[in-house]
């Protein structure tokens, strides 16, 4: 694994490859070592390498060692996880675009990181109305005291509120930010962020000292909506970073949950839209709001004891049964299974988590699958 890191990183520093190309060089190679050591024939069947971005490969692959950029790397930026890593958060790991290097500061709880504790994001609006902070305490104070996470971006307003509800009421949780983990934005922040570190973690896909910037926000948010199983808008005009998180979520197969305003609320506009497209409304009785988040799967909920031989499989929900019924008797990667069931990538990957854990599944390299 820690020469697998090495590659992670090497890759990452290459113009042009992005998550998305990276976590296609890996389940068409099986490990990013051997992509390396691919000629530029054999990564011109990778889906996305073209004439343009093969030159570049070749010419900056052979100016970069590996082994010695990780060394290098380590001495500023002592805390990552790379994919190769079991730590990984492993709903992030299964969206289609997982950070290669998630750096972090504080305190890791690696049942966050497995999935066996439930993780729900907060986000809104940096100019909340009375209302709009009102009952994201409410809710923040909720969910911290029933055993949820909080993740949030560390931003001005909903963020902020959030994220400080979560810590007064003895919760967890957890910033993700569009800076280095040791650079703090907005600076008015700087308070919050010491006490996130002893209450939680903060984490960001850029190394150390990365400064502000505004192509890192909207990016930053897709790491918001897939380490949660739940996104919860609590206000946000049309134009909010909030919807993009949102719409990450959708793409993700997670929950959306929307605070309605009135149709004249300038910061429920953005609420109000998602409200249209099919968010689930969040309502006064907060009791009801756990209840559905509770029934998202937990996967500590699942029986991890393994099947007997002579047992016969058990009765399965249409949804595990469809993934299991994909899977067949072959191996086969995790975008065919979801081309296969036509399910949404994030129900798939639910439906996977919960039918490894069963002893169903195996999950070999390369993001593959197999009848266990």
């Amino acid at each position: 694994m820690g020469e697998e890191r090495a590659y992670w990183l090497a890759w990452a520093q290459i113009a042009g490859i992005g998550p998305v190309l990276l976590r296609r060089l890996h389940q068409h190679f099986g490990t990013l070592s051997t992509a390396w050591n691919a000629n530029k024939a054999q990564l011109a069947a990778v889906e996305g390498f073209g004439g343009q971005t093969l030159e570049k490969v070749v010419q900056q692959r052979s100016r970069l060692h590996p082994e010695t950029l990780l060394t290098q790397h380590q001495q500023e930026n002592p805390h990552f996880w790379t994919p190769a890593d079991a730590d990984y958060p492993r709903l992030l790991l299964e969206t289609p675009s997982p950070p290669p290097m998630l750096y972090y500061r504080g305190e890791v709880d690696l049942q966050e990181n497995l999935g066996q504790k439930p993780l729900v994001g907060i986000v809104g609006t940096r100019r909340p109305s009375d209302y709009g902070i009102r009952w994201t305490r409410q809710i923040s104070t909720a969910l911290a005291k029933n055993g949820f996470t909080v993740v949030s971006g560390m931003a001005e307003g909903i963020d902020t509120e959030s994220h400080l509800a979560t810590m007064k009421a003895g919760g967890r949780t957890i910033a993700v930010l569009g800076t280095g983990v040791d650079v703090i934005y907005p600076q008015k922040n700087r308070d919050l962020y010491k006490q996130i570190l002893s209450q939680g973690l903060v984490i960001s896909e850029y190394p150390g000292k990365t400064p502000p910037d505004r192509t890192h926000f909207p990016r930053r948010n897709r790491i918001i909506a897939g380490l949660s199983r739940a996104i919860l808008v609590m206000e946000a005009p049309i134009k909010s970073g909030a919807l993009i998180t949102a719409t990450y979520a959708n793409e993700f197969g997670r929950d959306v949950y929307a605070l309605p305003g009135r149709i004249d609320d300038h910061p429920s506009q953005g609420c109000l839209k998602l409200l249209s497209q099919g968010a689930s409304m969040i309502l006064r009785e907060l009791d009801e709001l756990l209840k559905m988040l509770g029934a998202i799967p937990q996967l500590d909920a699942v029986d991890t004891s393994p099947i007997p031989e002579k047992l016969s499989v058990p009765n399965l929900s249409p949804e595990l049964q469809q993934v299991i019924d994909a899977i067949a008797c072959d191996i086969l990667p995790f975008d065919f299974i979801v081309q296969h069931t036509g399910m949404n990538a994030g129900a798939v990957s639910s439906a996977l988590l919960q039918l490894e854990l069963m002893g169903l599944v195996s999950q070999l390299p390369g993001m593959r699958y197999q009848k266990s």
